[in-house]
């Protein structure tokens, strides 16, 4: 599917689902155990449940863990799960298989990237976040900033190599801004940190899945990410590291475990760690986890990236236009520049809370973020522009009926 102009006619629904029909890939959706009746637009949070995991998680569970017991680390190779993994993640991501590493948490795999990268840097002091950055990332480089002794300089979004000088280790940046939706120029501002002697670490988050990322032709140096939103590989699925290959065999981490010695099963005293990107693994690979998303990845087989980043855009555009035409009182938040947006439509509104669980109520799933977000992230695997004219035509209504302003909206979920 080419991304087009949008015509006016594509503004009715007919117009919708005549897009859709043009789709290439319509039959992906399929591959998704999608709950009926249900408009789900936050696969930017939590991605749908490709069909094929429940029973994939099931053998594993009775089968190879049930009645294989330990015996199974060899008879169904738990042993090299990660490294598989690692394979059907590699093309969405613009690199080489064996330059990735899958297991632990995100909080956990950016902290350890992060001090490895500032090790390669050591006569430099600073490291450099963007502020609006997802909190995680925030609270990983200060912590990283107190254990190695440097300075948290926090840059301007709008010009995050502004910050750049020659005390400068590392450039930490998420591809796409969680509440925005807004894309960071990774070629350009790989390139321009490479000038000022810094190394680079992308968060991948909300891009890797429904963004094509080519890491390798852009020279970046490190970059992670989960694996449970558009890659859709269940709540706390394990993230994913990536490391040049110029930088693996330099690569110091701080969390020296025992799956990433060269040997592990030597049980020796003393770390010697594994070659390559191995060396940035830590502990026992999480094989429920790992299992559930090497099912998950196989809705991606055989799709190229472009194709689907295509339908991305087509979906976030309808949307955008959509809101244009039919509502007052939101500002959208999302870049209107194709190339400057993720996969995901966010709108500013003063009540923007309580619209979304009138929203939600009307069996429209999107959420909220403070202080006045409301997202709806666009998967564009299953999310049909069709789905999209429906959200719009609920959310229309939710305004007109003033279904926002339900008491029942005034106290906060836990989770929004």
């Amino acid at each position: 599917m080419t991304q087009e102009r949008l015509r006016t006619r594509d503004l009715t629904r007919d117009g919708a689902a005549e897009l859709d029909a043009r789709n290439p890939h319509a039959d992906r959706r399929e591959l998704f155990d999608l709950p009926d009746g249900m408009l789900y637009l936050c696969g930017n949070s939590l991605g749908a449940l490709p069909t094929a995991v429940p029973d994939r998680v099931a053998e594993v569970v009775r089968g190879e863990w049930g009645a294989g017991l330990v015996g199974s680390w060899n008879s169904a190779d738990w042993t090299h799960l990660s490294d598989r993994v690692a394979a059907r993640l590699a093309p969405l991501l613009g690199v080489a298989a064996t330059d990735v590493a899958v297991g632990d948490s995100t909080s956990v795999t950016l902290f350890k990237t992060m001090v490895a990268a500032a090790r390669l840097r050591p006569g430099r002091s600073v490291l450099v976040v963007e502020p609006t950055t997802f909190p995680t990332d925030g609270y990983v480089a200060a912590g990283v900033a107190k254990t190695l002794g440097m300075e948290l300089r926090w840059c301007d979004a709008a010009n995050p190599t502004a910050a750049l000088d020659d005390d400068v280790a590392v450039l930490a940046l998420t591809h796409v801004d969680f509440r925005t939706g807004a894309m960071f120029d990774l070629p350009g501002i790989t390139e321009a940190a490479h000038r000022a002697g810094a190394l680079t670490l992308w968060d991948l988050c909300h891009s890797a899945g429904a963004v094509p990322v080519d890491l390798t032709g852009a020279g970046a140096d490190f970059a992670v990410g989960c694996t449970y939103k558009y890659l859709n590989g269940g709540p706390g699925s394990p993230a994913f590291v990536w490391v040049a290959p110029e930088h693996q065999d330099a690569v110091e981490q701080p969390i020296t475990g025992w799956w990433g010695h060269a040997r592990p099963f030597d049980l020796a005293l003393e770390f010697e760690p594994a070659p390559g990107v191995q060396r940035m693994t830590v502990g026992t690979p999480p094989v429920l986890g790992l299992s559930a998303l090497e099912a998950a990845l196989s809705v991606f087989d055989g799709l190229p990236m472009e194709e689907l980043r295509a339908m991305s855009l087509s979906l976030t555009e309808l949307f955008i236009a959509l809101v244009d035409e039919r509502l007052d009182g939101f500002e959208v938040l999302t870049p209107r520049d194709p190339d400057s947006r993720g996969s995901q439509v966010s709108l500013r509104h003063p009540e923007a809370y309580g619209i979304m669980q009138a929203l939600i109520a009307r069996g429209v799933v999107g959420d909220f973020r403070t202080p006045d977000v409301a997202r709806f992230g666009l998967a564009p695997l299953y999310v049909r522009h069709v789905d999209v004219y429906d959200a719009v035509d609920h959310l229309v209504a939710v305004m007109e009926k003033g279904e926002h302003r339900d008491p029942a909206y005034a106290r906060r979920n836990a989770v929004t």
